[in-house]
């Protein structure tokens, strides 16, 4: 149904998950395992749910207005998001993720001077796409969407011509996103459903 919803619509379900997500886990000791309620208990989930709001800079009465460096920052403020949002999924399983070192290795997770994991919330977007993708965590139209995004916000670095998509497909990403958000969230533990994070 995100088709036919309008944009405003699909930002206030993403900004009402994200605060649902960063009411909880900000708040996660006695319930995640010690190392993951440190790491995530340190991180900025509240910066999550302002980025979340800040969609809305890029919904204009008509796509078009956009210009391109509207587009080029709208990228960036959903990139974020997406990366944001898979720190927290790796941070909530945390014990499972340090263990598997073949996975680690592969995405480049592993620091091999220190001899240890690095940390979800110090990964980037690419190490996060490549982690989750051989662990088969999310779906393909998941994967494709943070290859997408990833993809489009890189223009912000370059001073080369890279493309940025359109208006269009960037509405498109962000009831994708939605999509992976909701998918994420239902496959967090939650002590019951009174607490588990609702878009309505």
């Amino acid at each position: 149904f995100n088709e036919d919803m309008d944009s405003h619509n699909i930002i206030d379900r993403i900004e009402k998950l994200n605060c649902g997500l960063r009411n909880f886990w900000s708040n996660c000791d006695g319930w995640a395992p010690i190392e993951a309620a440190e790491l995530i208990t340190k991180s900025r989930l509240d910066w999550q749910l302002s980025l979340s709001g800040t969609l809305r800079l890029w919904v204009k009465t008509s796509p078009e207005e956009l210009t391109e460096g509207e587009l080029i920052l709208a990228w960036v403020n959903l990139g974020s998001l997406v990366e944001g949002t898979l720190k927290l999924f790796l941070s909530v399983y945390y014990n499972d993720y340090k263990e598997d070192f073949e996975t680690l290795k592969y995405a480049n997770a592993f620091n091999y001077k220190k001899v240890k994991p690095k940390t979800p919330d110090g990964l980037t977007l690419d190490t996060l796409q490549k982690f989750v993708k051989k662990k088969e965590l999310l779906q393909e139209e998941h994967i494709k969407l943070i290859k997408l995004v990833q993809q489009r916000r890189n223009a912000v670095h370059a001073f080369q011509d890279k493309p940025i998509g359109n208006c269009q497909e960037f509405d498109k990403a962000v009831r994708k996103y939605l999509i992976m958000l909701r998918s994420i969230n239902t496959r967090l533990p939650y002590p019951d459903g009174i607490y588990e994070p609702q878009e309505i």
